[in-house]
């Protein structure tokens, strides 16, 4: 990618969730940046939700999300777990918090494990 990020949302859609199968997709904008397939272009596959612009690429062997242009090339939206590098913009907020799951109040008040519980 040639450019920076101008915007760092997470996002509660239903799209994004049933996209992500988590309680939101954490997603990256720019509108000046450009992205450019060093490899494995034709191992990815693009899904716009019926035609109505919730846009989703994949990669066809791996199923990693993938990194997508949007609203007739002029939005470059990365999936920010899909990148390898630390990212250097913090999340602005959280978008479409009216449809966010039912389970997804006080996330930070549960435990925290750094690995798979043994019990589960």
């Amino acid at each position: 990618m040639d450019g920076e990020f101008e915007s760092f949302f997470l996002c509660h859609c239903e799209r994004c969730r049933k996209d992500t199968g988590s309680a939101h997709a954490a997603n990256l904008f720019s509108s000046t940046a450009r992205l450019t397939w060093v490899s494995g272009k034709d191992d990815v596959q693009t899904f716009d939700f019926k035609s109505e612009g919730h846009i989703k690429s994949f990669c066809t062997v791996c199923g990693s999300a993938l990194p997508n242009i949007q609203m007739d090339g002029a939005l470059l939206v990365v999936p920010a777990g899909s990148l390898d590098s630390d990212v250097d913009i913090r999340p602005q907020g959280h978008i479409y918090c009216r449809n966010k799951a039912n389970w997804d109040k006080e996330l930070a008040e549960i435990p925290k494990f750094k690995e798979l519980p043994e019990k589960i």
